[in-house]
């Protein structure tokens, strides 16, 4: 099935897309609309805010009418949690501006959470919304996880506490999907997600949940962490579901730095799908860590040089040459490995390691056309990568 977020399509043969959230202060709508931008530049597709009170629902269209006056057509996604229901109703402009809305089945209420979720679906069918049925390990209906562990309990062959808890997670994505369509919500309008923060699990409650159904599915690790452990945990998640064809929308859920990058989540989420071969976004550039061979650390520094200089320069290549990003680049450093990976490269440079002889042979398409020397070499480099990419991706 396939789901149309202004003009983003999901699921079925549509490339999967990366997703990300502010953390901003949604009222504050200047400050929201700048990362919103600043997550789109780095190549978000669909960017979700949070919508928890009057300030944040008034807020939502005056910054979706200033990032389209900033040439922005980014969808932004409404996270909603027990109010929701209050916020769709009282401020129906909010409503018309989201692209889509994200409910959590067990953040909708306990006493009246059918008429609560039933007053969300609707407005979803009067404004013409996709909705995506979020359910979270750390806010799951407890309603429902008591039915299934009471069953549990007077089952013959009772499983353990925690596979329980995975199955209520499937179940409860399923049964509110069923609701949603009880209550007019199209089948092609709803995306389902099912997240945890450990890995082994997230594989296992998303491939249960494939199983199950043919909704498009929104696959993440939440919370998964700080730096380097989130970055690993993340990729160690993903990657097993991704190469299997689970998933049409992904996010990368890292613990911000303070002051640190938001558009890191953006950049891993787009390495993971490149680094896999499902989708290509920007060229790579291959690099070795260094050892005893190498000159001090001037081939690290170029590597990072010609990586920024590539980022730089990809809003203009991306649009004047189709293809530019599936271009491999390869900075090495010493004699051992570096003609060969500059060899396998579209276009590769080998720096000269300690008591090497100070040249820096080129090879473009694996062959060798001229050897570089001197302070000059890294713009040189440059203007040589600027050539090829224009003779090559130009038609």
């Amino acid at each position: 099935m396939a789901v149309d977020v202004a003009g983003v399509r999901i699921g079925g043969d549509a490339p999967i897309v990366v997703q990300s959230m502010t953390n901003t202060d949604t009222a504050d709508v200047a400050s929201t609309v700048e990362q919103v931008a600043l997550l789109a530049d780095a190549g978000s597709q669909l960017v979700r805010v949070t919508v928890n009170n009057d300030a944040s629902a008034q807020a939502v269209p005056e910054i979706v009418e200033r990032l389209h006056r900033d040439g922005y057509d980014t969808p932004i996604v409404g996270d909603f949690h027990y109010n929701g229901h209050l916020l769709l109703t009282k401020y129906p402009d909010m409503a018309r501006a989201l692209a889509k809305l994200r409910i959590n089945p067990g953040n909708v209420g306990t006493k009246h959470r059918d008429a609560n979720f039933t007053q969300i679906v609707e407005a979803a069918i009067e404004y013409d919304k996709p909705v995506r049925i979020g359910v979270n390990w750390g806010s799951l209906d407890q309603r429902l996880l008591t039915e299934m562990m009471d069953e549990n309990a007077a089952s013959s062959d009772p499983k353990g506490a925690k596979e329980v808890l995975l199955m209520a997670l499937v179940e409860s994505a399923l049964r509110s999907a069923a609701l949603a369509e009880e209550i007019g919500l199209g089948h092609d309008r709803i995306v389902l997600s099912t997240k945890v923060s450990s890995v082994l699990e997230l594989i296992q409650v998303y491939s249960t949940l494939a199983e199950r159904c043919d909704y498009p599915l929104h696959v993440g690790l939440t919370e998964a962490g700080l730096g380097a452990k989130g970055i690993v945990a993340t990729t160690a998640g993903l990657a097993p579901l991704l190469l299997r064809g689970i998933g049409d929308t992904i996010r990368v859920s890292l613990t911000p730095k303070p002051g640190g990058d938001r558009a890191e989540e953006v950049r891993v989420a787009q390495q993971v799908l490149q680094s896999l071969g499902i989708r290509f976004f920007e060229p790579q550039v291959t690099s070795c860590p260094g050892c005893g061979r190498t000159t001090s650390t001037f081939f690290q520094e170029m590597a990072e040089d010609i990586t920024a200089y590539i980022r730089e320069m990809m809003p203009t290549w991306r649009t004047q040459y189709p293809g530019v990003e599936e271009m491999d680049v390869a900075v090495m450093g010493c004699v051992v490995n570096g003609p060969g990976e500059s060899k396998h490269a579209n276009i590769g440079i080998s720096l000269p390691g300690t008591f090497e002889e100070p040249k820096a042979p080129v090879y473009v398409d694996g062959a060798h056309t001229v050897t570089l020397k001197g302070e000059g070499l890294v713009d040189e480099f440059k203007t040589i990568l600027d050539d090829y990419v224009q003779r090559t991706y130009g038609g």
